[in-house]
C-alpha cells in the first residue's frame, strides 16, 4: 500500500504513534505497550511496511532507549543498594536462562544452540518497557524505581556475557570492538563533563550530538565484530549517568527527542514482527514459554524482594516487571536467526514470546499493583 510514497508511509507510522498516544493518555496505559499492540494491528490488517529508513529509526530508536535507560541508573543506588539490586538482577536472569533452556532441549526437541538461544532470549529483562513505565510514571525519580532499573541492569548484563561466552567469534574486528569500547567507556565519565562545560548550553546542541555519535560509532563497531549496535549503548549510559544526575535538563531533552519520534518506531515495529497466523500455529508453544519464562521470574525475584522486605504491592511490581521482555530478547533471537541458530519458526514463537511478556505481565503490574509515586518517594528519604 503506497510502498511508491515514502511520504504517506511515514504518515501511516507517525499516525500510528499519534494514536498511540491518546489511547494511552485516555486510558492510563503504558504508550509503549499500546505502540506495540498497534503495530501488530498495522502489520495484519492496515498493510503497514517496513522500509529501510524505518529499519534504521526503529534500530536506533532501540539503541538511544537503552543508552537513557543505563544513564538513568543512579550510580548512588547501585553502590550502597548492591545486594538488593546485584540478587533481584541475577536470579532474574539465571532461573529463567535455566529454565527455558531446559524445555527447550529436554522437553521441545530443540537443538543445544537453539536452546541456548531460547534460554538467553528468554531471560532477559525489558530495558525499553521497564524504562518507559519509569518515566511514564514518575517512579524513575524515586528508590524503588532506581532499584528496579539498577537489577534490569544486572539482568541484561548477564544477557549480553552469556551471549558472548557461548556464541561470540573473536576475530580482530571483536579485539577492536572490545578495545574502543573500554577506551570509550574510560574516557566518558571525564570527556562528557568538560565537553559539556564547553560547548553545551547553546541552539546548536553539541551535547546531544556527541551522544549521538558515540552510540553510532560503538554500534557501527559492534556489527563489523558480528555483535549487535545497542549492546555497548547500555554500559555507555551508565559511563555517564553520574553525569545526567547533575544535568537534568539535557536528560529531559534526551527523553523527549527519544519518545517524541525514535522509540514509537522501534516499539511499532516490535508489534510488526507479530503475524497472526504463525501465532495461531505455535501458540500452545508460545504459552508453555511464557510460562516458563514468568514463573521461573517468579521463583528467582519474588523470595529475593520479599527478603529485603519490600510490600507486598512492591514485591509483586517489582516482580511483575523483572518478567517482562522485548529489546534483549528480540536482539538475541534475532542474533540466532542470523546465525543460523535457530530456524523461522522459532524465531517466530521466541519474538512472540517477547512480546507478550511485554505486555501482559506490564499489564497486570501497571492496573493493579503501580505503587504511589509520593508513597515509593517517601521510602527514598525515610
Amino acid at each position: 500500500m503506497f510502498l511508491d510514497n515514502v511520504w504517506l508511509i511515514a504518515a501511516l507510522w507517525v499516525g500510528l504513534a499519534l494514536a498511540a498516544s491518546l489511547i494511552s493518555i485516555r486510558l492510563g496505559i503504558s504508550v509503549a505497550l499500546i505502540e506495540i499492540l498497534l503495530g501488530m494491528i498495522g502489520g495484519n490488517f492496515l498493510g503497514l511496511v517496513e522500509l529501510p529508513w524505518v529499519t534504521f529509526v526503529a534500530g536506533f530508536g532501540a539503541i538511544f532507549l537503552t543508552f537513557l535507560a543505563g544513564a538513568e541508573v543512579d550510580p548512588y543506588v547501585l553502590k550502597n543498594k548492591f545486594k538488593e539490586s546485584f540478587s533481584i538482577g541475577f536470579l532474574s536472569f539465571l532461573l529463567p536462562f535455566l529454565a527455558a533452556f531446559a524445555y527447550a532441549y529436554y522437553v521441545g526437541g530443540w537443538g543445544l544452540d537453539a536452546s541456548l538461544i531460547c534460554g538467553i532470549a528468554l531471560s532477559t529483562t525489558s530495558v525499553a518497557v521497564v524504562y518507559a513505565v519509569m518515566v511514564e510514571t514518575g517512579l524513575n525519580r524515586t528508590e524503588l524505581g532506581r532499584i528496579i532499573l539498577a537489577a534490569c541492569f544486572i539482568t541484561n548484563l548477564g544477557t549480553v556475557v552469556a551471549l558472548g561466552l557461548f556464541f561470540a567469534h573473536f576475530d580482530v574486528w571483536m579485539a577492536v570492538f572490545v578495545g574502543a569500547s573500554v577506551g570509550v567507556f574510560a574516557l566518558m565519565p571525564r570527556l562528557t563533563p568538560r565537553f559539556a562545560q564547553r560547548y553545551g548550553g547553546r541552539i546548536a546542541q553539541a551535547e546531544i550530538k556527541f551522544f549521538f555519535f558515540i552510540l553510532l560509532l560503538l554500534g557501527g563497531l559492534a556489527l563489523k565484530a558480528g555483535s549487535e549496535a545497542v549492546l555497548p549503548a547500555y554500559i555507555l549510559g551508565l559511563t555517564v549517568a553520574g553525569f545526567m544526575m547533575s544535568r537534568q535538563e539535557l536528560l529531559h531533552q534526551l527523553r523527549v527527542i527519544a519518545f517524541a519520534f525514535f522509540t514509537p518506531f522501534y516499539f511499532l515495529k516490535a508489534g510488526l514482527y507479530v503475524s497472526l497466523p504463525a501465532v495461531a500455529g505455535s501458540l500452545f508453544l508460545i504459552i508453555i514459554l511464557l510460562g516458563v519464562k514468568v514463573a521461573a521470574k517468579f521463583a528467582g525475584v519474588w523470595p529475593v524482594v520479599r527478603l529485603f522486605q519490600y510490600s507486598l504491592r512492591e514485591s509483586m511490581y517489582i516482580t511483575l516487571l523483572m518478567s517482562t521482555g522485548l529489546t534483549f530478547g528480540i536482539i538475541s533471537a534475532l542474533f540466532g536467526l542470523n546465525h543460523g541458530l535457530i530456524s523461522q519458526e522459532q524465531y517466530t514463537i521466541l519474538v512472540t514470546v517477547e512480546i507478550a511478556s511485554a505486555v501482559v505481565p506490564t499489564l497486570i503490574a501497571q492496573t493493579w499493583f503501580r505503587p504511589r509515586v509520593k508513597a515509593a518517594a517517601g521510602r527514598e528519604q525515610g
